[in-house]
């Protein structure tokens, strides 16, 4: 069997399926970040790696910096998606021999900008060389409160589902210059009962399923409702990946207070109410739900 075949998620699943956990492991593989228990502490700590790889996440002509930029945004995303605080990162870049000095150098630049925008630190890495494309993988951790952690699992049926921002034509270069929603699920957790949380980097067809599934409950949206970048249509909003935006589920009591308060502390950053959860059942379909999947 290939690797399209058996598709991401299924591979995922069996790769994690025989790995030995421990007691003070919170949340394994599945989720955005691994949480961790820190002894003696009130905190929980966040790890994550991500990585962009050449002609699948950049193009070779894309610009070094915001390739940098990318690959670390990235991975500081997925902190946003449980509310953490990203602290410290290890870079390691793989490259051809004949790549220009100064294209690593303007790739650093970038990691390095949005680094000290989020206050994270770069702590070391590795680099080794390749006959193919360029890859850059960011390992990343941080913490976060016990009471303020989020997870994909906590969703009920009847949680109004919201998102951030605007959604679809991510390739028209949103993708290497988008900032994770670090302040805003922040701001979130503080005053909001959170159920479950995720960024939607897969597309919204990809990510609002595993979502419900993590959570065990189905969902409904309103296709109309979702808020689309220009140009972009409804098909493009559910199914293009690289969104970076946050989607959400809490508690149905505290939706109006949500949507008059967030206007006012974030005013130039959309949020949007797409549908909810509901109970499992064979009623929902959802044909054009896909997203970005890897080895498809």
């Amino acid at each position: 069997m290939k690797l399209r075949e058996l598709g991401e998620d299924r591979l995922m699943a069996d790769l994690v399926a025989g790995l030995k956990s421990r007691a003070d492991v919170i949340a394994g593989p599945g989720d955005d970040c691994a949480v961790v228990a820190a002894p003696g502490e009130d905190r929980l700590l966040l790890l994550k790696t991500d990585c962009v790889v050449e002609r699948v996440h950049f193009r070779p002509n894309d610009k070094p910096s915001a390739v940098g930029w990318k690959a670390m945004a990235r991975t500081l995303s997925d902190f946003a998606a449980m509310s953490g605080v990203p602290q410290f990162a290890l870079v390691t870049l793989v490259s051809p021999p004949d790549r220009a000095v100064r294209w690593t150098k303007e790739l650093y630049r970038g990691l390095r900008q949005i680094a000290d925008r989020f206050g994270v630190a770069i702590v070391g890495g590795e680099t080794s060389s390749t006959d193919g494309p360029v890859v850059v993988s960011i390992s990343a951790l941080g913490s976060v409160e016990r009471e303020r952690w989020v997870s994909r699992k906590g969703g009920k049926p009847g949680d109004p589902l919201f998102v951030t921002g605007k959604l679809g034509g991510s390739i028209r270069k949103k993708h290497l210059n988008f900032i994770p929603r670090i302040e805003e699920a922040r701001w979130l957790t503080k005053n909001f009962r959170i159920h479950a949380m995720m960024d939607v980097s897969d597309g919204l067809g990809a990510d609002l399923p595993r979502l419900a599934k993590a959570s065990a409950v189905d969902f409904e949206i309103d296709e109309q409702l979702l808020p689309r970048n220009r140009g972009s249509s409804i098909q493009e909003a559910i199914n293009d990946g690289e969104d970076y935006e946050l989607l959400f589920a809490l508690a149905p009591n505290d939706s109006a207070a949500l949507q008059k308060k967030w206007h006012k502390k974030f005013p130039r950053l959309l949020l949007t109410r797409i549908g909810r959860l509901d109970r499992l059942s064979t009623i929902h379909h959802h044909p054009f739900f896909h997203g970005f999947v890897h080895f498809t």
